[in-house]
């Protein structure tokens, strides 16, 4: 049966700016997604480290085309696609997707941010942007879960400045009332479910100074409309071929054909904005 968001779930996803969509994904599929993102060769060749202030960092593998690996048809599948259709309202296509591995005892943290805050520097001129982090391990506070802002989204894209050579953060200044105002959500995930959020969600994640390693799939999309208005940085649009849900399962545990068709990053997108004060 085909996976259909209800009207309630629509309405909350706009209240919140951000959705659970728990057990998307069953356990056979997160069992080939985790062992792709543990020995396909092209994630583990663009593998960066993305340090934070305190001395950790996280590892990420980025990639900016959907294609036929395993991976790239979870992207491509219409429980994803579709869900990313209603939220948005209009046709999207695959903006990228990234790999983030923390590990145990050293994965690092992640300042406070919207992810538009650097996607609006890709040319993306509105925020018609989501994302889905699909849990490959159990994800809690102890490994350094995802926190996500409830409605923050509503706020507006918010200046940006820079925190660590690779990590850009929104404005501390503002980021202490919004704290006092706004509910902050723990993003408790076993393997297999899903959460989405807006691309002006706040979000943050601690450290993983916990024995369990913590892995997720983020799949991002962007509006067609949206598309981006320079072409430099290889997010911008392309068809997005979508697939029957049972398409990760016949594929099998199907890596990248080593023809870089998923457009592997080389180095993390930092835009250049001004040093926090």
């Amino acid at each position: 049966m085909t996976f259909q968001l209800s009207e309630d779930q629509i309405a909350a996803y706009h209240d919140d700016g951000l959705l659970f969509l728990r057990g998307l994904f069953d356990q056979e599929e997160i069992k080939l997604l985790r062992t792709a993102m543990e020995t396909d060769p092209a994630v583990q060749d663009h593998s960066l480290l993305r340090a934070d202030q305190d001395g950790g960092a996280t590892r990420i593998s980025l990639w900016n085309r959907a294609g036929d690996s395993v991976y790239g048809l979870a992207a491509r599948c219409a429980r994803i696609v579709d869900t990313a259709e209603a939220l948005i309202g209009e046709p999207v296509y695959h903006f990228q997707s990234k790999l983030t591995a923390k590990d145990p005892k050293v994965g690092g943290a992640w300042e406070w941010h919207q992810d538009y805050g650097y996607w609006y520097y890709n040319g993306c001129i509105a925020p018609k942007m989501l994302s889905f982090m699909i849990a490959l391990d159990r994800t809690d506070p102890e490994n350094g879960c995802l926190k996500l802002v409830k409605a923050s989204y509503k706020l507006g894209r918010l200046d940006h400045v820079q925190l660590t050579e690779e990590q850009n953060g929104a404005d501390p200044k503002h980021m202490t009332r919004i704290l006092e105002t706004h509910e902050v959500v723990d993003c408790v995930l076993n393997p297999g479910d899903v959460v989405v959020f807006h691309a002006n969600t706040l979000h943050r994640s601690d450290q993983n100074r916990s024995d369990k390693r913590r892995w997720t799939l983020l799949c991002c999309y962007n509006a067609v409309s949206n598309d981006t208005v320079n072409k430099d940085d290889d997010r911008y649009y392309v068809p997005l071929d979508k697939v029957k849900d049972n398409a990760i399962k016949v594929a099998g545990l199907k890596l990248a054909a080593g023809d870089n068709a998923e457009h592997f990053t080389s180095k993390p997108y930092v835009p250049e904005v001004k040093q926090a004060s």
